[in-house]
């Protein structure tokens, strides 16, 4: 297939998995046919609403089937999704739908109260969907009277897949909003295409699954384990919804937290129930307190169906590495390194008896290191240098050329994405990450 969109590709996957498990938040579980139908419903309501193609649909919600459900929607009505990051406050929410060009946001109705501050900031947006908080029913039409309720809307459900005139395209993007940790938030432009490459192509190596080639596959192919995912971090963090992505092209099922905050023992609790297969996390953040409940409980979870644990953007010490290690030694622990920017820059995979030191990774394929004048870093040279990743890289940021000029750019008569880290290579070609060269900045 020459260019990929996420919306064929779920579709294919819907078509031959119907009955199968697409998402499960809670008690609440939505087979891959209603997750198709549920989705068309918000799509045809999005074309009626005047989006036309490539329009922005933000997604202000915390984590939840309403989610996947808006990006699902977004891509076959041939419109944009878009992460928000729902710590914002009022000037960073009012900042990130205009420098977007938002036209629909879809929200969760605990968001009202902010959203009426900004409102008025921002006429461009035609439509908004207000979700019911998950333990407070009707609290949409409660506190946001002024927004559509979301819930009768994809309930009604359409069979039919859902189209723009346009139809849908590889060239149609989905933005990836930078956390804002080196200024404001940019919002990175992936070309769906590139996305799915960059991300398996439908296939994953730990899982023993290769890449699919066509959309006819998708329909033949057999899964050898299908993928159960929890993200105990927010689908609005480019870790989560990647990770999403992946098990949705593999026709496997994403797992929601009904609760919005975080408790260890309650995800494994959610763990050990759905049978997941798969946990990421962000790091240590997550990662030591999940195995002090371990600690805690030693024999309190069934888990030996959880094969993999994989996390991205935050260190993750080995020995916390080894300390989950110790609990669980059937699975992988995978530690990857990349950013909004830049997927695949490295991975490191850590197993029993041999878990991996803390920031080293192996370099991804299209991966080089290169001094500030554009020289390789070679091997065990003990020189520092800039990480750059070619191949399947975003178009750039949107609304900001003089920022895409100096993050993507071209070496050798290759295009890069420099997402602003430091590294040495070591002898065995592995990387040793040193930090980030920009100033961070949290707020």
């Amino acid at each position: 297939m020459s260019a990929w969109n996420y919306a064929e590709v779920l579709e294919a996957v819907a078509a031959v998995s119907a009955i199968e498990p697409a998402q499960v938040c809670g008690e609440r579980r939505f087979s891959w046919q209603q997750f198709n139908q549920r989705s068309n419903a918000l799509a045809g309501d999005l074309l009626a609403a005047g989006l036309s193609e490539q329009s922005k649909v933000a997604a202000y919600l915390t984590n939840g089937p309403e989610y996947l459900e808006t990006y699902f929607a977004a891509f076959k009505a041939g419109l944009v999704p878009v992460n928000t990051n729902f710590r914002d406050g009022p000037d960073e929410i009012r900042y990130l739908f205009d420098n977007a060009d938002a036209e629909a946001v879809v929200f969760h109705a605990s968001y009202a109260s902010l959203l009426s501050q900004v409102r008025a900031d921002l006429p461009g947006v035609k439509r908004w969907y207000v979700v019911d908080d998950p333990d407070a029913p009707g609290s949409g039409a409660a506190l946001a009277p002024w927004a559509v309720p979301y819930e009768p809307i994809v309930a009604a459900g359409l069979d039919e897949n859902v189209r723009g005139p346009w139809g849908v395209s590889g060239d149609h993007q989905l933005f990836l909003y930078t956390g804002g940790t080196t200024g404001m938030p940019k919002g990175v432009m992936w070309r769906q295409d590139d996305c799915f490459n960059v991300l398996g192509r439908g296939g994953h190596g730990l899982l023993q699954q290769p890449p699919i080639e066509s959309l006819e596959e998708i329909r033949t192919r057999t899964v050898s384990v299908v993928p159960v995912m929890l993200p105990a971090c927010p689908l609005m963090h480019g870790t989560g919804q990647f990770s999403a992505l992946i098990t949705l092209a593999m026709g496997g099922c994403v797992v929601t937290n009904p609760n919005r905050s975080f408790h260890p023992e309650e995800l494994w609790d959610i763990v050990e129930r759905d049978s997941v297969t798969s946990l990421v996390i962000v790091g240590d953040a997550f990662a030591k307190p999940l195995l002090a409940a371990l600690d805690a409980y030693p024999a309190r979870w069934e888990l030996g169906h959880l094969v993999m644990m994989s996390s991205s953007g935050v260190m993750w010490s080995q020995e916390t590495k080894e300390g989950l290690l110790e609990h669980l030694p059937q699975i992988v622990l995978v530690d990857s390194y990349g950013s909004s920017e830049a997927v695949g820059l490295g991975a490191s995979a850590s197993t029993k008896g041999n878990a991996v030191a803390t920031a080293t990774f192996q370099l991804g394929p299209t991966v080089h290191v290169f001094t500030d004048d554009n020289r390789r870093v070679e091997p065990g040279s003990e020189e520092t240098g800039f990480v750059a990743i070619s191949g399947f890289v975003p178009m750039g940021y949107y609304k900001d050329p003089e920022k895409s000029a100096k993050t993507f750019r071209t070496i050798e008569g290759v295009r890069y994405s420099v997402p602003g880290d430091f590294a040495r290579v070591n002898a065995d070609g592995t990387l040793q990450l040193l930090g980030r060269g920009s100033v961070c900045i949290n707020t």
